[in-house]
């Protein structure tokens, strides 16, 4: 029986980030995976597999739609979804096997396989061909991540009704398909289809799309998509999904309580996800559940039994991949004594369509409902230099500030290269930076990252240039 000061049990990017984390402070490490591959569903069937099906989507959307427009004369384009699927299973092979290098670099041990709690100290990993592991282990981090989510009616059969997870390997290009969810999941892969000519159809419960984003941010998007030819039921609950052989019946009931019903070659429910503890055998330890499934830990990400710790999708807290790294990290650095840091409210949150969303810090309805004086600043995309010659002229960034002592609460953009572009906000805020601090940077022409400063120029009473 091997023995470890740290074991994880997962290795999507918390638990191999942590990993990393503790080889690196002297921790005799171990890493198990339930699959072959090492990642997660980040690596495998999430982030990267997601953005590298954009990309391919978003080039064939330009050469299209701008590439005569820029002087570039071809052909007309055809989609073929067979080579993109291809490339997106390069790239995650590329990347997993990166991740595989880190643990021998690193040298951490990787056991596949089913881990699962024997004790507190001791757990037990079966392989796929049943031969069983056992290695005790002074303090444990559950880093299990989540799996897709569904209600009642709409339970997927991965055929026609699928999750993201099957989106990501369609065969072909649908000629219509409902997407149960207007938050990021399903406008990210309603994306890659809508630009292949897909008809997207959204059904959302909600009154607006990316619901738990500010207002100004959701209005905008719903305006880019359905230039993009996406229809949006809103304030619709659905009631059932049916697979009828070659297509899909959706039924729902809209907000007069009216009986709706849709039809489409695939319907794709991307109603959040849910964590994933199946088969940890928790109790065996001493833990257990939520009633959400959720894990729950201190301030410090220790569990009811002092020596095991959770991170990432199973605990509370938004399901992004890099909050988990951030949460990997602090608890390794606080096994090795050190002292770290993590600033929730500072988090950012990224929707990968195009243009990018992404935000930082509060919303503006958020500060209305808790009474904050603010004072709200924005700048148009359109109005930038370099927007109009890259022909990327939707979206603006839009900075709120506290009116007394000018401190950014929160900034918020629909823009290109947004997700990068955040960035700067992230680290203004983390420094507590007022809006006028932002405004007298220099900031270099022609650039994206001007709407930045303009945006905090007007905040700082009105004194945008450019508008």
């Amino acid at each position: 029986m091997s023995n470890y000061d740290v074991t994880i049990i997962g290795s999507g990017p918390g638990g191999y980030v942590a990993a990393i984390r503790c080889a690196q402070l002297g921790l005799k490490t171990a890493l198990i995976e339930k699959y072959n591959t090492l990642g997660g569903t980040c690596l495998n069937v999430g982030c990267i597999p997601s953005k590298a099906l954009l990309d391919s989507s978003e080039h064939f959307h330009n050469a299209v739609h701008n590439f005569a427009e820029h002087g570039v004369i071809i052909n007309k384009p055809k989609a073929d979804i067979k080579q993109m699927i291809a490339r997106k299973n390069g790239v995650v092979e590329q990347t997993c096997a990166g991740i595989k290098f880190l643990m021998d670099k690193n040298k951490i041990d990787v056991y596949h396989g089913l881990g699962s709690f024997v004790n507190a100290t001791t757990i037990k990993v079966v392989d796929a061909e049943g031969k069983e592991t056992q290695l005790t282990s002074k303090n444990t981090i559950i880093a299990t991540g989540s799996k897709p989510n569904f209600f009642p009616g709409m339970e997927p059969d991965k055929k026609r009704i699928i999750t993201s997870t099957e989106a990501l390997s369609l065969t072909e290009v649908p000629k219509k398909m409902l997407v149960i969810g207007g938050g990021v999941i399903g406008l990210e892969l309603g994306s890659v289809y809508g630009r292949l000519g897909t008809e997207i159809e959204v059904v959302e419960f909600a009154p607006n799309i990316i619901p738990t984003m500010d207002g100004t941010m959701s209005k905008e998007l719903t305006r880019v998509l359905k230039k993009e030819g996406f229809k949006f039921h809103m304030e619709h609950r659905v009631q059932k999904v049916e697979n009828k052989g070659k297509t899909v019946v959706l039924t729902a009931l809209n907000k007069k309580g009216d009986e709706v019903t849709m039809e489409a070659d695939y319907c794709l429910v991307a109603v959040g996800r849910k964590p994933y503890t199946d088969g940890l055998d928790l109790e065996n330890a001493g833990l257990k559940t939520t009633d959400r499934g959720q894990i729950e830990v201190n301030n410090h990400l220790q569990t009811a039994v002092p020596n095991i710790y959770a991170i990432g999708d199973v605990v509370r807290g938004a399901m992004l991949a890099h909050k988990a790294e951030e949460e990997g990290v602090f608890v390794a650095e606080l096994l090795a004594g050190q002292k770290p840091h993590i600033n929730y409210d500072l988090i950012p949150g990224v929707v990968y369509t195009w243009p990018e969303v992404a935000a930082v810090g509060k919303t503006e309805e958020e500060l209305k409902a808790a009474g904050a004086n603010i004072k709200v600043g924005s700048f148009p995309i359109k109005a930038l230099g370099r927007a109009r010659a890259s022909m990327d002229i939707q979206g603006l960034v839009k900075i709120i500030a506290d009116k007394e002592t000018d401190e950014i609460l929160g900034v918020h953009m629909i823009a290109p290269r947004a997700a990068d572009l955040i960035m700067e906000a992230v680290v203004a805020m983390e420094y507590r930076a007022s809006a006028e601090d932002i405004a007298r940077i220099c900031h270099p022409h022609p650039t994206y990252s001007e709407a930045v400063k303009e945006a905090a120029l007007d905040a700082t009473a009105g004194r945008a240039l450019h508008v």
